[in-house]
């Protein structure tokens, strides 16, 4: 099954390039409604690029998916659950970050024999 896109390409694309285009430093400063778009827009594209549910990305607040094949999960906490800020994800979204670097600094928590994208990542090359 198709995921079902709520961001323009455009429009996402849009705001990675912003965000990717500021400062490392001032990317705090980065007016919230970008930020959300960047991060939804990333999301969007993992689901579609590692189409699946058994695992789930949250980015509190901006946004949840689900991707990677496997066993469906529908009630409750997931079995496979990555959870990380937008400060993390974005770098590990445009390859700024490396997943192994993430992981190893403790920059997001990954629970679940399937919690792992590295083989999906990054999903942008040079905006």
């Amino acid at each position: 099954m198709a995921v079902r896109r709520r961001i323009p390409a455009e429009q996402g694309l849009a705001a990675l390039s912003t965000w990717r285009r500021t400062d490392a430093d001032a990317r705090a400063d980065l007016p919230r409604p970008t930020v959300a778009m960047a991060v939804r827009y990333a999301l969007e594209e993992l689901s579609e690029r590692a189409e699946g549910n058994s695992v789930e990305v949250r980015v509190p607040p901006f946004g949840v998916a689900q991707c990677v094949a496997g066993p469906r999960h529908t009630r409750g906490t997931p079995p496979n659950v990555i959870e990380l800020e937008a400060a993390v994800w974005l770098p590990l979204a445009t390859g700024e970050l490396d997943w192994s670097e993430a992981v190893a600094s403790g920059s997001l928590s990954a629970s679940g024999l399937r919690a792992d994208l590295s083989e999906h990542l990054p999903l942008f090359g040079i905006l």
